[in-house]
């Protein structure tokens, strides 16, 4: 009699920690635990995460680097002087021809402003200047002379040289669209990355409830199997097995605590979390009902994704090179001419009367006779690497192509596996249960109660799995798509905004 109310006693425990033991677990947590949701993670990683702070950076530098690009082909103003004094014995040639030693003591002064403008279709420059310069003769006889240039015109032109103005608008436009569209692509790694912290986090979690509750069941069932084995209903090898369970899941209690503590730093750290809070994920197996087209994916993909510009921009960058190779072999030219305005007078407002016209124009020529065919080899090295570039390119807009196709095709498959996942997580605790009552009723075996444990612990691992892969599929195609396919929306940030 007093066995079949051990028994009853056992058995209403078991169930109370069945059905009740995970909400109990839930009442305890403390006032400064933040409990979270896949969709706040990613806010707050988004806002704060280091990843973000260090891409809004990278962001800022390629604009500059963009600003810079597109000042080249502005016209610059500046002014510039150059005043120096002189007072020393120098070597000056007379009018006979012979030279003598003679001190010279003077002053010269002199103010420049120019306007600079960059000829992009040939890689040149003009400029328009105007100037004044005061030479002051200091000693003895003391005097001062002006000299004005009251509008000059400067061109500097390389003939057969490398125009890079031209190269640098086909290529720099490229680059700063790719940094723009990479800015956006690393938000949704950041969501990627946050998904993968969380859940490691939440598998954590969801196995210590795990091991709390089989701790619980397995003390019970040792408690009730002591008083079995006093009265001979079972063996001592049975009962040394229970007395292993619980031993084992105290040893996976402690475990699963340390992995919560050190997946919840993790995550708090992402999170740019400082305050020493717990967190407490909150999972769910509602999903969107999405089916993602492989096509329509793969368009967005080739038009969205800084991949395809990269591989542009290599293909430019490339034939800039060859360009590069071409214009150090051969003939070379350089012509420097300047034409304008000038007068001397010591009267200020007369060295601007009548100005006399200057003309002054210089030219380099360089032809290679003898390189023992240095210029022939860097133009077929160039050359070389162009072509490898273009075959890594295609190579690599193949693969592209093919993990956009295998990644989309995992993801609608998956919707189906996290509803596997959750009936699995819903029977197989339904069958621990079970098993769990036809031991205590001598129904069953321990081995049979130790599967049905197994399989429920596997069944919950794999539940949250399932949601972790669903979660990551879909902000991965995301980030190579920058779309989003549950809003039916473009991906894309307010720019001005981050450089402020």
């Amino acid at each position: 009699m007093q066995e079949n109310d051990r028994m009853k006693k056992a058995l209403c425990i078991i169930l109370l920690y069945s059905l009740f033991g995970l909400n109990l677990l839930g009442d305890n947590l403390q006032n400064d635990t933040l409990k979270l949701n896949i969709a706040t993670a990613i806010d707050i990683a988004r806002r704060q995460s280091p990843d973000v702070l260090v891409a809004r950076h990278s962001f800022r530098s390629s604009y500059w680097n963009y600003c810079y690009y597109k000042a080249n082909y502005k016209p610059a103003l500046s002014f510039s002087s150059l005043p120096y004094y002189n007072n020393q014995i120098n070597i000056v040639t007379m009018e006979d021809g012979t030279s003598e030693y003679i001190t010279q003591k003077q002053l010269r002064t002199d103010a420049n402003l120019s306007v600079t403008q960059n000829i992009p279709w040939t890689g040149g420059t003009i400029s328009v200047n105007t100037s004044l310069q005061r030479l002051d003769i200091l000693g003895d006889s003391k005097r001062h002379t002006y000299k004005s240039n009251p509008v000059s015109v400067t061109i500097q032109q390389s003939i057969f040289g490398y125009n890079s103005l031209k190269w640098d608008k086909k290529i720099e436009p490229l680059r700063f669209e790719e940094a723009k569209k990479s800015y956006i692509e690393t938000l949704e790694l950041v969501s990627v990355n946050t998904i993968t912290k969380f859940f490691n986090l939440a598998r954590a979690q969801s196995n210590l409830q795990i091991a709390k509750l089989n701790f619980a069941n397995a003390d019970t069932l040792y408690t009730f199997a002591k008083g079995r084995y006093n009265i001979g209903t079972i063996t001592e090898n049975e009962m040394l097995q229970l007395e292993i369970n619980k031993l084992t899941e105290e040893s996976n209690m402690s475990n699963a605590q340390l992995e919560v503590d050190d997946y919840t730093e993790a995550l708090r750290t992402y999170l740019g979390i400082t305050d020493e809070i717990m967190i407490e994920t909150d999972i769910t197996h509602q999903i969107p009902d999405l089916v993602i087209n492989i096509e329509d994916a793969l368009s967005k993909a080739i038009n969205n994704s800084s991949d395809i510009v990269n591989m542009e921009r290599r293909k430019r960058e490339s034939d800039s090179n060859v360009a590069y190779a071409r214009s150090q072999n051969g003939l070379k030219a350089d012509i420097y001419a300047q034409l304008g305005l000038t007068q001397t007078n010591e009267n200020i407002s007369r060295a601007y009367r009548d100005p006399q016209s200057y003309q002054y124009i210089e030219l380099g020529i360089k032809i290679p006779i003898l390189d023992w065919g240095r210029g022939k080899g860097r133009i077929s090295v160039a050359k070389s690497n162009r072509d490898m570039v273009y075959t890594q390119v295609e190579q690599d807009r193949t693969n592209f192509e093919l993990n956009i196709n295998k990644l989309v095709k995992q993801f609608n498959l998956q919707a189906n596996l996290v509803k596997v996942a959750v009936k699995t997580d819903y029977t197989a605790s339904r069958r621990n249960d079970v098993a769990r009552k036809l031991y205590i009723l001598g129904r069953s075996t321990i081995l049979d109660m130790n599967a049905a444990i197994a399989e429920q612990n596997s069944a919950r691992r794999n539940y949250v799995n399932a949601l972790y892969n669903y979660w990551q599929l879909y902000y991965t195609i995301r980030s190579i798509t920058l779309f989003d396919f549950d809003k039916k929306i473009q991906l894309t940030e307010d720019y001005n905004a981050l450089i402020k």
